[in-house]
């Protein structure tokens, strides 16, 4: 019975573990492969040491393999030919990997597998989607087998000859993935990448905000920096006031019920799909006063209809609808609605949970507007917000205290125990964000996306309607269960959003945009899934690109 401890791997953050890196480095760049001069003592320092990230596997404390990974410019192959980005895909976020190495006894397959994986994990958390290496020609073959394509001429001398080779991160990931099939589940899929409507993808600053000590709400520190907080998400969308709740986006939209129940008179509450069914709901727990307008799933709102129900005698004075209908991806029309209420002095209320941080979303001359912090603003879910206009948080000890707009606008927005940590992480979040640039991103990957897919074969729901960039939505036909291809994109390392009641039983499945991407992860996608539905169905279009 073999009672050897498991192989682990990881980053190296240790000093012992730093010293075996350097002696590993002798022992193959100048004792086996003679790339450099011998130094004075066995251990070479690697002259890009201080910005490497250091992957390794360890044999209990003994050092088995590593490699090396740098973002920084300029890289090493910078300094051995001229103009590298001219070789190279443009519009990619580079990375350059260096100082493979395995001690021979470990020469195996399992070391190589499980640093791979810890690559493709850290490319995903790093945002990495193109790597450059310079290969030896020992190993050539195996290089071009994990999908890595050689440009330029060869460098070095004597046995100490490399060819630059770079990959991109969807055909490494294709390539690799039955090479490093049996490496670790758990160090393989850690790094998924994420397409869910939430929760989203983070950027590690908005990681380590979250992870500060807890602080007071009492405190004057806090408070600056709720203060500032909600001056960006005021400044975001051009409303005049936020504020903010410890809860769901569910619990954004019972204030805006809560406050609604105020009005004596009628509204009315338009639906073209799952989130508009829900807004109806929260009306009629509230006993609300209304009239409901009800849509096609994945069809436009008939503004004429609307229109129609504004002009009738007995007139709605409060009009609530979802601005982005995740369900479908339709993006509802806004400035055609705020223009219709402001002719008809209609107040307009809209749940704005995935438009906010993904699209445009101008608030000016809207009385309520609901939002959460776990979509589209790129932060933890656990913060609800409502904006409205100066004058529209008027109170009244009907209402639960906690879901009484205007005692929150009294108390300066902390009526009640708030987490530092989520609000430090919504700050972080929100701070130094080209939004513009950020939209046209979203714009920009989410056309390659819809492309890519109709390519495929697939069926988009919402076509013909405005959508969202950052929600697309697959109407699969019978044979393909969204359930079961949904599970089986995610063993492929992409999670897609299939699990939800109103999706199943649709048998839709919907790819969202609204954390960190990129075109890498992006084209990955479309790859797994052509992939999937190719081994259900070989006769489908969407095989045209093997995997």
């Amino acid at each position: 019975m073999n009672s050897r401890a498991p192989l682990i791997f990881k980053f190296a953050t240790e000093d012992w573990e730093v010293e075996q890196i350097h002696r590993l480095n002798y022992k193959t760049f100048v004792a086996e492969i003679p790339q450099h001069e011998a130094p004075p003592t066995p251990r070479l320092v690697d002259r890009f040491h201080g910005e490497n990230t250091y992957l390794i596997c360890l044999d209990g404390a003994r050092l088995a393999g590593m490699l090396a990974v740098r973002g920084a410019r300029p890289f090493s192959l910078d300094q051995k030919l001229e103009r590298l980005d001219s070789h190279l895909p443009s519009g990619r976020r580079l990375c350059e990997v260096r100082l493979l190495a395995v001690e021979k006894r470990f020469r195996g397959a399992q070391v190589l597998q499980g640093l791979l994986a810890l690559l493709w994990q850290h490319s995903m958390e790093r945002d990495y989607d193109l790597a450059v290496i310079s290969g030896t020609t020992r190993q050539l073959r195996l290089y071009e087998h994990l999908g890595f394509v050689p440009f330029g001429p060869l460098l070095g001398s004597g046995e100490a000859r490399f060819q630059p080779m770079y990959v991109t991160l969807e055909s490494f990931e294709q390539a690799a993935r039955g090479f490093i099939g049996s490496a670790p589940a758990r160090s393989f899929r850690a790094g998924a990448v994420n397409f869910l409507p939430g929760p989203v993808s983070l950027r590690p600053g908005v990681r380590r905000a979250f992870e500060q000590a807890a602080e007071s709400h009492r405190m004057e520190s806090f408070r600056i920096g709720f203060s500032a907080t909600r001056k960006m998400l005021c400044e975001l969308t051009r409303s005049q006031n936020v504020q903010l709740f410890l809860g769901s986006g569910t619990l954004a939209n019972e204030v805006v019920g809560a406050r609604l129940s105020l009005e004596p008179a009628c509204g009315l509450v338009l639906s073209n799909g799952e989130f508009g069914q829900r807004l109806m709901d929260h009306a009629r727990r509230w006993r609300l006063k209304f009239a409901a307008l009800e849509f096609p799933w994945g069809q436009a709102l008939d503004l004429r209809e609307v229109r129609r129900a504004l002009e009738h005698p007995s007139a709605p004075e409060w009009l609530w609808c979802v601005h982005c209908e995740t369900s479908s991806g339709v993006l509802n029309d806004l400035g055609a609605l705020r223009d219709l209420c402001a002719e008809f002095q209609v107040k307009l209320c809209l749940d704005c949970m995935s438009s906010v941080g993904t699209v445009g979303v101008d608030l000016s001359g809207v009385y309520l507007a609901s939002c959460t912090s776990g979509k589209g603003l790129r932060s933890y879910a656990g913060i609800a917000m409502v904006f409205h206009q100066t004058g529209a948080a008027e109170g009244s000890q009907q209402l639960p205290r906690y879901l009484d707009l205007a005692y929150y606008d009294q108390q300066q927005g902390v009526p009640f125990t708030f987490s530092s940590n989520l609000l430090h992480a919504l700050h972080a979040a929100l701070r130094h964000v080209d939004w513009e640039r950020r939209f046209a991103d979203t714009r920009k990957l989410s056309a390659q996306l819809r492309s890519g897919l109709e390519e495929s074969g697939f069926s988009l729901v919402g076509v013909g309607a405005e959508t969202s960039p950052a929600v697309t939505t697959l109407d699969l036909p019978p044979e393909l269960n969204s359930v079961r291809l949904g599970h089986e994109i995610q063993e492929c390392g992409y999670l897609v959003s299939c699990n939800s009641d109103y999706l199943r039983q649709r048998n839709w499945i919907q790819i969202c945009l609204m954390g960190e991407c990129s075109p890498g992860k992006v084209a990955g996608l479309i790859q797994a899934l052509r992939k999937a539905v190719r081994s259900r169905n070989p006769s489908r279009r969407t095989a045209a690109v093997e995997c």
